[in-house]
């Protein structure tokens, strides 16, 4: 009996230590959950089922781990949230998949990702002919977003995410930093790192918000 009452206080505990977690991982739907995230939450539920299932564990060697494991994922979000590139190792960054009604087979070889992958995703969204498809980005969750053609909504993506030049954005649009650059000069922006983002509106105009300092000022 003594035993039964030890396993369910342990998942009682267990069951609050993962939702707050999940808490300080921040609210994000199940699609948009990152790799790191799913590695974690895998690793939590093994440590935590052995912990619960084997009473002879001590509570804080069992614990332990799982403490651990709160840690990285909190140290990681926080620099992740200063940091793209460090961003884009640990979460990757979208691919382009469909260009102008033509397959990116480069990139689908890059991400292992096959005519099969595509079509199903494709037939999601209701998209049976590729040839209907303006664009489409593979997301870091694995989603496919689709731009059809004949949207009224034109086609477009950020040029700059918090102070990090997006050069191939840049590059299907037929830019590159120097135009953008003149064209943040023209609107009074002298560097790229004043700005956390930039991008097309759907009138084609540039929309830039100012990058805000840590102590709540927007930078000059």
């Amino acid at each position: 009996m003594d035993e039964v009452l030890v396993a369910l206080l342990r998942t009682a505990i267990v069951f609050f230590m993962i939702l707050t977690f999940f808490r300080l991982t921040g609210k994000k739907d199940i699609g948009e959950i990152s790799v790191l995230d799913i590695v974690i939450t895998l690793l939590i539920v093994d440590i935590a089922v052995i912990m619960i299932e084997d009473t002879d564990i001590s509570f804080m060697k069992g614990i332990a781990p799982i403490l651990l494991l709160f840690a990285i994922q909190y140290t990681f979000s926080r620099i992740s949230l200063k940091n793209q590139k460090f961003r884009d190792i640990v979460d990757g960054r979208p691919v382009l998949i469909i260009r102008e009604g033509k397959l990116q087979q480069e990139n689908m070889k890059k991400q292992s990702y096959n005519l099969d992958d595509v079509l199903l995703q494709l037939r999601t969204k209701d998209v049976f002919d590729i040839c209907d498809v303006d664009y489409a980005l593979l997301e870091t969750s694995g989603a496919l977003s689709v731009y059809k053609k004949g949207d009224q909504s034109p086609f477009t993506l950020p040029f700059i995410l918090d102070g990090m030049v997006q050069e191939e954005h840049l590059g299907i649009f037929g830019k590159d930093s120097s135009w953008l650059r003149n064209e943040l000069k023209e609107k009074g922006y002298e560097n790229f790192d004043d700005v956390f983002y930039c991008g097309f509106t759907k009138q084609n105009k540039l929309y830039i918000e100012k990058r805000i300092k840590e102590d709540g000022k927007s930078k000059a």
